[in-house]
């Protein structure tokens, strides 16, 4: 009787690989904790979330002093605020000199009574006594537009506040993506390095390496597009911050709890583009009450002095108050109930900002919350699929109790998971990032 059968032969190489299967294999296990590492740096020590977030604020702080933007809206405010000087100091004597030197004739009916060189020089001082509020009027519109050149400023830091957090936040997001995908390259690479010695003693299990190896390859492309990804957020926020970025480590620890809705709706109106809206409307308010201020009389005070050398000298002064009354002017009607339609328009336009605001935070905050709890609820699968993944690996080596596919399948699943773990948590983050945006400012936050 022939004792090594086909079937015996086979068997004996089954387990001629096996043995050369488990101890590569065992060394294919993860040893890194379920949930991806988001508290500690690359070296293992905890991470300080003060430090984290003076990375936050320095970054903040240079990109606002990179701007250019920043530095427009800045100006734009200063000249506002000159507008606001001018418009006050027309309440001011205003004193004119004049002067004329040159040939002069005066005559009446066919008699020429004087004729010559003649030099004339003259002072003239004017002030307003009444003008029906007018320039008072026309000084609150002035201050209101100053004020919301002002507000417009702080929303355009806020902005750029916003974008330079937004990105930093994208950048720890996929920087610790690439770490996911590399454990997932390393473990493809590892059971790649069993297959291979399986394959050397059981040329039958060729097809199994080479399904490794493609997963392999998927691995390394899904971290070099991530690597990919990094470097181009990490160009567009070096137009904000510079060339020096600071590390990554502990942004993920941040803007881990939304602020409670009713506080942010409660912020809704005091957010600096709302107050520049009201401050809009106002001045729009103020100066339909300086248009409608025209119709009125309008009292000067005027006084002056002439001094006439050459032909026919002498001198002449006079003081005394002028007096303008407007009798008809058809223009000004028009112009004073187009003046208080705007106002209105600016008034609507801030209640209707209001309450866009407030179902915007009702929004972002009902995301934020889905996001954390997306997060804390793939915690809870990554520990079953970590358990899954490490029996089926183990399963696999005693040969026929699983197959590669299920290897695969939970080798990619879990990843996956990963993967999506990071995406929760971060997509949280950048929820609560625009809540506070939309409240009174990150800006406000960070401090």
């Amino acid at each position: 009787m022939n004792l090594f059968t086909p079937r015996l032969l086979r068997l004996c190489a089954a387990l001629v690989a096996a043995g050369a299967l488990m101890p590569a294999v065992a060394r294919c296990i993860d040893e890194d904790n379920v949930e991806t590492r988001t508290s500690t740096n690359a070296n293992g020590m905890p991470i300080d979330a003060g430090s984290a977030r003076a990375n936050l604020q320095n970054m903040v702080r240079e990109a606002l002093r990179r701007s250019q933007s920043i530095g427009s809206t800045r100006l734009l405010a200063e000249a506002a605020a000159i507008d606001v000087d001018e418009t006050r100091a027309s309440r001011w004597p205003q004193l004119t000199a004049n002067g004329f030197i040159g040939a002069t004739e005066s005559r009446a009916p066919d008699v020429v009574e004087s004729r010559g060189k003649q030099g004339r020089a003259g002072l003239a001082i004017s002030a307003p006594l009444f003008d029906a509020g007018r320039t008072s009027d026309l000084i609150d519109w002035r201050k209101n537009l100053s004020e919301a050149a002002r507000l417009n400023q702080i929303s355009a830091e806020e902005q750029v506040a916003l974008q330079t957090v937004s990105l930093a936040i994208e950048r720890s997001r996929y920087r610790l993506q690439v770490q996911v995908y590399q454990q997932y390259a390393r473990k493809m690479s590892c059971l790649v390095e069993a297959l291979e010695t399986i394959v050397r003693a059981d040329k039958g299990r060729t097809s199994e390496l080479v399904q490794a190896q493609k997963n392999l390859q998927q691995a390394e492309i899904q971290q070099a597009q991530t690597v990919s990804t990094v470097r181009q957020i990490e160009t567009r926020l070096r137009r904000f911050v510079g060339d020096s970025l600071p590390p990554t480590e502990g942004l993920s620890s941040l803007l881990l709890t939304p602020p409670a809705l009713p506080d942010l709706i409660a912020q809704a109106e005091r957010a600096p583009d709302i107050e520049q809206l009201q401050s809009q409307a106002l001045a729009a308010e103020a100066y339909a009450r300086s248009v409608s201020a025209t119709r009125w009389p309008q009292v000067n005070v005027v006084a002056g002095n002439n001094y006439v050398r050459g032909t026919a000298p002498g001198s002449n002064w006079q003081a005394g108050i002028t007096v303008s009354v407007p009798l008809f002017t058809p223009t000004v009607g028009y112009t004073v109930e187009s003046s208080a339609k705007r106002a209105e328009a600016a008034k609507l336009q801030r209640l209707d900002a209001i309450e866009a605001r407030k179902f915007r935070m009702a929004d972002v905050h009902e995301q934020a919350l889905s996001s954390f709890d997306r997060a804390r609820r793939t915690v809870d699968v990554l520990r079953d699929s970590d358990r899954v993944r490490n029996f089926t690996l183990q399963q696999w080596q005693q040969l026929g109790r699983r197959s590669l596919f299920d290897v695969m399948a939970s080798e990619g699943e879990h990843y996956g998971l990963r993967v999506s773990y990071v995406n929760a948590l971060y997509d949280g983050e950048q929820s609560t990032a625009l809540l506070y945006s939309l409240g009174l400012g990150i800006s406000v936050w960070l401090r």
